[in-house]
Parts: structure tokens; C-alpha cells; sequence
């Protein structure tokens, strides 16, 4: 059985006690996860020092907090030698985009259902077991498809064909050389499904590796602070950003 250990960063009591009650709900839903909290916490100095303590697979962040917010919070957390995933939880819908620049795995809002939060954990639960080294043998490969649901029908597309990831507020846009679609879920949790296939150019971009064909500077406009880069693939016209962190990743990737 796999453990999946929990935080609940949250500054009002009440709503941490909620939480507790919602889990346990969700531990009947999920038989084959051990769901165990490993603490509670009012603000983010308390989060910080918890996961000290006793590190968590997962953290369910309020946003607004006395202090540094959820949102800051997250930053801390991703700096992490051992960075819990992250579901946002909060009374305001306003910051969903900026979580997901964060990667957060994903954004409920209150009051929150058992069965949303049951769907969350279950997106954490692959990311978290795809990570882990005993079922490294069992994450998907380039063979796999992906479950895509649009407009009334379910269809089916092979990971071979994605040419990229791109988030797109709540969903990830998915593109092939001949249609794009919408897929609810995180580029973190395909990073780390399609790690071999795919690689990240961009907090907000996941491109297949086999399809990466140029790398391009554009020399910095007047009001610019510096020169940005941009990639090219094969079977799309557009071009992506790529993040000049990420710059030399791509450069040894096309070298290769």
C-alpha cells in the first residue's frame, strides 16, 4: 500500500478540523493509499518548520494568511530539497493562474467536496508514486495514450504524436502536428510521468524532446532588460519561450 503523507497549512482552525474530516472521508475512496496527516499548520513559518520535522508528500495551502501568503509559501516550498506537491485551497478563485505557475497540482475552492478533494489526491497519488523508485519500472512511456475528454466525447491520443504540453489557466493545451486539445491536469504531473519523452523549456512548456529542431535568440527590444529565447519543432509553425535557465538544457539537447 502506498503512503501519501499530508500537511494542512491553513490559518483558521475550524477549517483545518475540516480538512481532517474531509481526508478521513477520503480514506474509504481510496483503499489502496494510506492518507496519513502528518500536521497541521497557521502560517507559513509554522509550514516551514513542520516539514523540518516530519517531511510530507503533499501540502494543502490556504492562500490568504497573517504573514507570507500561500502563494510564497509555495515558492519556499519548490526550493525544497525534498518539495512536497502542492493543492491550493482557499475561499478565492482569483489566484487559480498564478498556482499553476507554481505547478500546484491542483486548485479547489471552498467549501470544499469530498469528491473534489478525493480527485485531487488522486492526481497527487500518480505524481507521487511515478516519482517513487519502486514504481519507476511502472510509469508510462512514449507508447501510452492520453485520455482526452472534449465536447461530449472521449478519445484517445497517443504520447508518441504530443509535440508539446503549454498550461493554459486550469487546463493544459496538448498539441500535435494536426489538432490541439484540452487535458484537466498539471505540467508537473506529465513532467514527471513523461520526464524521458519530454523536457521543460518554460515554467508554462513541456516539448517533446525528438520534435525540438532550433533554438533561436531575439535580440532584447529598447524597454527589454535582456535578449530572449525562442524554440522551434517540427510540425508546428509557432514558436515557443523558452527560459534562460532552460537555455543550455535545450542547446545540449539539439547537440545530442
Amino acid at each position: 500500500m502506498n503512503t501519501l503523507r499530508i500537511l494542512i497549512v491553513d490559518d483558521e482552525a475550524l477549517a483545518r478540523q475540516r480538512m481532517r474530516t474531509l481526508l478521513q472521508d477520503c480514506k474509504t475512496l481510496m483503499p489502496q493509499c494510506n492518507l496519513q496527516i502528518t500536521g497541521e499548520a497557521a502560517n507559513a513559518t509554522e509550514a516551514l518548520e513542520q516539514l523540518r520535522r516530519a517531511p510530507a508528500d503533499l501540502a494543502l495551502l490556504d492562500i490568504h494568511m497573517p504573514g507570507a501568503d500561500g502563494l510564497k509559501l509555495a515558492q519556499a516550498l519548490r526550493e525544497m530539497a525534498q518539495a512536497p506537491a502542492i493543492v491550493f485551497v482557499t475561499a478565492h478563485a482569483s489566484h487559480a493562474l498564478q498556482a499553476f505557475d507554481l505547478e500546484a497540482v491542483d486548485y479547489l475552492t471552498k467549501p470544499v467536496r469530498v469528491a473534489r478533494l478525493h480527485t485531487a489526491l488522486q492526481k497527487v497519488e500518480r505524481l507521487v508514486g511515478v516519482g517513487s523508485a519502486s514504481n519507476a519500472l511502472q510509469a508510462p512511456h512514449l507508447n501510452s495514450d492520453l485520455l482526452i475528454q472534449e465536447r461530449g466525447r472521449m478519445l484517445r491520443v497517443p504520447v508518441a504524436q504530443v509535440l508539446y504540453f503549454k498550461a493554459e489557466l486550469k487546463y493544459v493545451t496538448v498539441r500535435t502536428a494536426t489538432a490541439s486539445y484540452l487535458l484537466d491536469g498539471s505540467l508537473g504531473e506529465l513532467e514527471a510521468k513523461y520526464a524521458s519523452q519530454f523536457l521543460r523549456v518554460h515554467r508554462n512548456a513541456l516539448v517533446a524532446k525528438c520534435a525540438v529542431r532550433e533554438l533561436t535568440k531575439q535580440a532584447a527590444a529598447a524597454d527589454a532588460e535582456a535578449d530572449s529565447w525562442s524554440l522551434r519543432l517540427d510540425g508546428v509553425d509557432e514558436l515557443l519561450l523558452v527560459s534562460r535557465r532552460q537555455v543550455a538544457a535545450v542547446r545540449e539537447l539539439i547537440a545530442t
